[in-house]
């Protein structure tokens, strides 16, 4: 470890949470796995897995907490921060995308091509309408409409928006009462985002007959608004540490890129989000 002073770029010693991490990815990918197609033990490591990764992210983000208290990071390791956490949104940006590229090729390309003459054949009563659960799945569902719920959900995360950039321009004038507020407004309508979500899932396998496995638009469905209300729950519980954070008197007008990258980060969650309304909800 080198280090800080005369210019000298700060090394963190070697640290165990980046595999922690990945514990943490290996046990939820095999518990999705097992989970979709319903095998008990899928439920469970789903669970552990979840909470490894809460755990990881609070010691990690204490670790980098304390270093960036102890003044070990200068301009240069700021400068780091700031492309690090760039190329992390581009990488989310090319996941959301791939999956938006899904819903598109399968609405204008794959459901016409099912009900083309040369498939006639095959399934003659199948028509190339959207929604559809597609070819040889006769079970009866309800799509997921946009008003009611979804928009208010939209509302929600649109006005986090202005709560997370009211607190940033707290933090730049050092006002620090409306800066806890902004901060405390922000996740907590992240967290009754999630809530409210759960709550639509359990009206659409109940109510509507609409599951995962309802096929094409079943899985599109589930899986882009899944795994944004999973993006939508880490990015609370980061906002909820750096309000906790704040509360302790960290973060300056001059230096806090740690609430920067994580206001970054929401921003980007409520732009998909948009997406998700318009192209999942309202445009079915």
């Amino acid at each position: 470890m080198s280090q800080q002073g005369g210019g000298h770029y700060y090394v963190p010693a070697p640290s165990t949470w980046p595999i922690t991490g990945s514990i943490a990815l290996l046990f939820m990918g095999f518990g999705a796995a097992l989970s979709v197609n319903r095998i008990p033990l899928g439920y469970g490591l789903l669970a552990t897995g979840f909470a490894i990764l809460v755990y990881m992210l609070f010691g990690w983000f204490s670790t980098v907490a304390r270093e960036s208290e102890s003044g070990k990071f200068n301009k240069q390791v700021d400068k780091s921060f700031r492309w690090g956490m760039s190329w992390f949104i581009f990488t989310e940006v090319m996941f959301f995308g791939a999956f938006f590229g899904a819903l598109y090729y399968m609405r204008m390309h794959s459901v016409p091509d099912l009900a083309d003459l040369d498939n006639k054949i095959l399934w003659p009563d199948f028509t190339a309408e959207w929604p559809t659960a597609g070819p040889g799945i006769t079970e009866k569902f309800m799509p997921m409409g946009p008003w009611g719920l979804p928009a208010f959900n939209t509302l929600l995360l649109l006005t986090s928006g202005v709560t997370v950039t009211w607190a940033h321009w707290a933090l730049k004038l050092n006002k620090r009462g409306q800066l806890k507020l902004g901060l405390f407004l922000t996740f907590a309508l992240g967290f009754l985002f999630v809530g409210l979500q759960a709550y639509e899932y359990g009206h659409a396998y109940s109510e509507m007959n609409l599951k995962l496995t309802t096929g094409a638009y079943g899985a599109s469905f589930f899986m882009l608004t899944g795994f944004h209300g999973f993006h939508v729950t880490v990015g609370s519980i980061m906002l909820f540490v750096i309000w906790c954070r704040v509360l302790k008197g960290h973060f300056s007008p001059e230096n806090h890129f740690g609430f920067e990258g994580v206001a970054w980060y929401w921003h980007f969650v409520d732009v998909v989000w948009l997406g998700l309304f318009i192209f999942v909800y309202w445009l079915i």
